[in-house]
């Protein structure tokens, strides 16, 4: 039995403030309310500015808004400022874009495990499907086994098991990489390992794998993988795909740093809390 940690939910979002507002109006619906929630803003305007004040009236848990720059894709500076604004030794990163289950936070303490960091996993939702969602205000989380069938059926969601079925904390680690299920729109890592590598690296340029070079750092420090799949699912909600110029060079820097065993980010938590 580990200890329970305390629990700091980092939400990255970028002017959607509709898909914003149904994420955290789950995290408040969480049947764990024992964690904080930190809104890690990459630059948004002004709506989702006025929807985060709305939320934080109505929060039933501590809800702190981190802002910078829209200077482009800068997630990973996101992260890491969201993450220096936490009080939590367990920092649970997830997407503004993905709806949690009512038990997201309290299987993630579950599975939470000294020196491994967490990769959950996700349903994706139809364009379609989230046009409703957000239009109709659906609660995901009440959707019955048979509306759940009818989605599946009609492609509004693409998986179906993971919703009914739950695994055990047995057999989730594994001791070599993987790419596979790797997102930072659900992960969860321990503080401490965060500041061993330095956190996401600031330095990747524009979208892709900043995620995967994080778990590639962590394992080359000694942070085992724990898979996440048949406990920690969220319903990701449609978006255009981000343009992907540098996912190429972004891969090979990765498996670069695979071969060459690197542990630290080239810019990260250290130099964002040195003010650097």
């Amino acid at each position: 039995m580990h200890q329970a940690p305390t629990i700091s939910v980092i939400i990255t979002t970028y002017n959607r403030p509709d898909a914003l507002r149904a994420v955290v109006e789950a995290c408040f619906a969480q049947d764990d309310l024992d964690f904080e929630i930190i809104i890690a803003d990459d630059g948004s305007g002004d709506n989702t500015r006025a929807c985060v004040a709305a939320l934080q009236a109505a929060a039933p848990v501590p809800l702190r808004h981190v802002w910078q720059d829209d200077l482009g894709f800068r997630a990973a500076r996101a992260r890491n400022l969201g993450t220096l604004a936490a009080s939590g030794d367990y920092i649970v990163f997830l997407d503004g874009d993905c709806v949690p289950r009512r038990d997201f936070v309290r299987r993630h303490r579950r599975l939470a495990q000294p020196g491994h960091v967490v990769c959950g996993s996700r349903i994706l939702l139809s364009e379609a499907g989230t046009g409703r969602v957000l239009a109709e205000g659906i609660d995901l989380q009440r959707l019955g086994l048979g509306r759940m069938l009818r989605w599946r059926l009609a492609g509004h969601l693409n998986k179906l098991l993971q919703l009914l079925v739950g695994w055990p904390d047995l057999g989730r680690t594994t001791r070599r990489f993987s790419w596979r299920r790797i997102k930072s729109c659900n992960m969860a890592a321990w503080r401490s390992d965060l500041e061993l590598v330095n956190g996401f690296d600031e330095s990747f340029l524009g979208w892709g794998h900043e995620d995967s070079d994080l778990v590639v750092r962590l394992f080359n420090a000694g942070v085992m993988r724990k898979d996440g799949a048949f406990a920690t699912e969220v319903f990701h909600l449609w978006h255009r795909e981000n343009q992907r110029d540098q996912e190429s060079s972004n891969r090979q820097l990765v498996l670069r740093r695979a071969a060459e065993r690197t542990t630290l980010a080239v810019r990260g938590l250290r130099e964002e809390a040195a003010g650097g």
